[in-house]
């Protein structure tokens, strides 16, 4: 059975102490009324539905359990996300899973501009589409958007993959299209699911590094290496 907390009596503050002081359960949220920093820095295994729209960086932090909107998202959803699943019903505001180092992001809706920015390991999937610039500098992780992407794709983008099942107005500096093998077919199957959405991950594009703009190039260890202890008296 879960426990109802009303914003509409409740601080914020009080709410977000009660989520990181229990062990378990789960939390209904009632009149978040576009509130901020709803549910951060959960760090135990509990549920939290919260029945409503909420504002920015909603699960902000997120290392544990299960966050559910149950409307929009502001600016910021699971930023710096590290484990667990959060989910927002509707759509997401820019920066989305910004900086997000592990665990499961889920917009049903659309996401806004940045999405993924700076990704070190989330993974992301969106049933509608992204805005532009969605996985700027992203790091590592993956990207599954059902719908369209904006412009720049990916820009600067490290070693994180995107998987575009539609249009992608253009792709940013060092952003490349890649073959889509059978191993990157079974990650997307495994994401949808792990998403609960439903599509053919063979309608999907994958995205990822021409590592064009890398500082260091694998391929040149060995010249480094051999620099390296020849300067070492």
């Amino acid at each position: 059975m879960s426990t109802a907390i009303d914003l509409a009596e409740v601080p914020l503050r009080q709410l977000n102490q009660v989520l990181h002081d229990a062990e378990s359960g789960g939390f209904d949220v009632l009149n978040p009324r576009g509130a901020h920093a709803v549910a951060c820095g959960i760090t135990t295994n509990v549920t939290v539905e919260v029945a409503g729209s909420v504002g920015y960086y909603c699960a902000g932090m997120h290392q544990v359990g299960t966050v559910v909107v149950n409307g929009n998202s502001g600016p910021g959803l699971a930023e710096n996300i590290m484990s667990g699943t959060v989910r927002t019903t509707g759509n997401a505001s820019m920066s989305a899973a910004a900086t997000g180092c592990g665990g499961l992001v889920v917009i049903e809706g659309d996401a806004g501009a940045r999405c993924g920015i700076s990704m070190k390991g989330v993974d992301i999937v969106v049933g509608g589409s992204i805005g532009h610039m969605g996985a700027f500098m992203a790091q590592a992780g993956n990207l599954v958007v059902l719908g369209d992407a904006g412009a720049d794709l990916g820009d600067s983008i490290y070693e994180a993959v995107l998987y575009v099942r539609g249009e992608v107005e253009s792709l940013g500096s060092d952003c490349v299209e890649k073959e889509m093998r059978p191993e990157h077919l079974a990650a997307v199957r495994h994401l949808l699911q792990a998403a609960d959405m439903t599509a053919s991950p063979a309608d999907f594009r994958r995205y990822g590094s021409e590592r064009q703009m890398y500082s260091f190039h694998v391929d040149d260890i060995d010249a480094e290496l051999a620099e390296g202890a020849g300067a070492v008296k």
